[in-house]
């Protein structure tokens, strides 16, 4: 068994020693590949859940304006923050942003389910808001 599989921070310690040392012959090419590309789909993953979250507050906050509260207005104001950190800190996802926000709307759409009890036809299909429109400091959709 090859340390990849034995002791995954033993040999993410070799490989760094091996390329900070220019020591490139004996990397763990195929391994090495597959960690970098698992990195990048972390960080769309977490761009992904950053939006839905924001998103499915959104949801709560428009289609149960009898329960808004100051919980969801810092919850919706920390995802703001935290989505756009995600893409400030990554920008060769903006590309992709428009896959990314509706993935997460789907996503958003389950969660305010649940979280509201209204069923899940309740919310539109597509979303309701636009990213730019979503992502204004303050903004909130009309109850």
């Amino acid at each position: 068994m090859d340390l990849y599989s034995k002791d995954f921070y033993s040999w993410t310690q070799q490989q760094a020693e091996l390329l900070q040392t220019g020591q490139l012959d004996k990397l763990d090419i195929a391994n090495l590949a597959e960690e970098v590309l698992s990195m990048g789909r972390h960080e769309y993953r977490e761009l992904v859940s950053r939006l839905s979250h924001l998103l499915s507050h959104l949801l709560k906050w428009h289609y149960q304006s009898e329960r808004q509260c100051r919980s969801w207005r810092l919850t919706i104001a920390e995802q703001r923050h935290k989505a756009l950190d995600c893409l400030n800190d990554n920008p060769g996802l903006k590309p992709k942003l428009d896959e990314i926000y509706r993935k997460a709307y789907g996503y958003a759409i389950i969660e305010a389910a649940k979280e509201t009890d209204l069923p899940r036809n309740t919310f539109p299909a597509e979303c309701p808001w636009s990213y730019e429109q979503v992502m204004v400091d303050e903004w909130l959709p009309a109850s």
